[in-house]
């Protein structure tokens, strides 16, 4: 489904600032994993999602989606593949904007347009299904601006834009970094049952090992641009924070020093 033949990255080669965020990556993803990618600060993490979005290029090596060579493609020729969800949830959607209007462009993405704009009948009300399922009040304010949502509540409208046409593969940046516990744990809620209900090839980023442990049917470790771990299956289901601790330990020879990734 997604390939990652010897990829790897670095920022300003030749400088006092260069930095190798990848090294020789290869990956693999199968249709329907859900993978959950954790490390520290600067291991990798988000540089390798944005390489596959297309944000950066990679310096060598191949990126097959769906057996497509996407390897040179910008980022907006990859974006008929994929969903994205930002860690900033003032990302990914237009503020000024009503709730109704942005489904509408999530909807209608990919589809041939007309001169003709507005959101028909039709679509209003499978918008207010899918709100409601959400469970946020939010079918009742189809008219509200995006821009006066709280960030809860526009982060779970942004991942259901990003699954409305169900991408082929869903792209999370840390997106519930910048929420309280609460509000993170619900949106992981509709990650999870979204995930699961339509069947998606889903790639997490995030600090937090509990949730990399509880999410997904696979983990992968990062560590100064290198995949150091990569469990699925039963072996993942049986995992403890102790056991990602001291796998951290031994491959790094330190003791992590980044609370996020302990944070329940």
């Amino acid at each position: 489904m997604l390939t990652l033949t010897h990829v790897s990255k670095t920022f300003n080669p030749g400088t006092i600032t260069e930095k190798r965020a990848l090294k020789d990556i290869s990956l693999e993803l199968k249709e329907g994993d859900f993978v959950s990618v954790i490390g520290g600060n600067g291991a990798g993490k988000s540089t390798l999602l944005n390489l596959i979005a297309g944000v950066h290029m990679s310096d060598s090596g191949s990126i097959l989606l769906d057996n497509i060579d996407v390897t040179t493609w910008k980022e907006h020729n990859r974006a008929k593949f994929l969903g994205r969800v930002f860690q900033d949830p003032m990302m990914g959607t237009a503020a000024n904007m009503s709730i109704a209007e942005n489904l509408a462009l999530a909807y209608r993405r990919g589809k041939k347009r007309g001169l003709k704009w507005g959101v028909t009948h039709g679509e209003t009300k499978i918008y207010k299904e899918l709100l409601a399922h959400l469970d946020l009040g939010l079918e009742n304010r189809m008219d509200s601006k995006v821009g006066l949502l709280s960030g809860g509540q526009r982060q779970a409208l942004t991942l259901l834009m990003a699954t409305l046409q169900k991408p082929r593969l869903l792209l999370l940046d840390e997106h519930t970094a910048a929420l309280d516990p609460k509000t993170a744990a619900k949106v992981l809620e509709l990650t999870d049952e979204i995930i699961g209900r339509d069947k998606l090839t889903a790639f997490m980023v995030t600090h937090n090992m509990r949730n990399a442990i509880h999410y997904g049917n696979r983990l992968i470790m990062m560590l100064e641009g290198n995949i150091v771990y990569d469990v699925s299956g039963e072996e993942k289901k049986n995992l403890q924070v102790s056991d990602l601790l001291q796998k951290f330990h031994t491959v790094s020879g330190n003791d992590l020093a980044n609370d996020r990734m302990l944070l329940s």
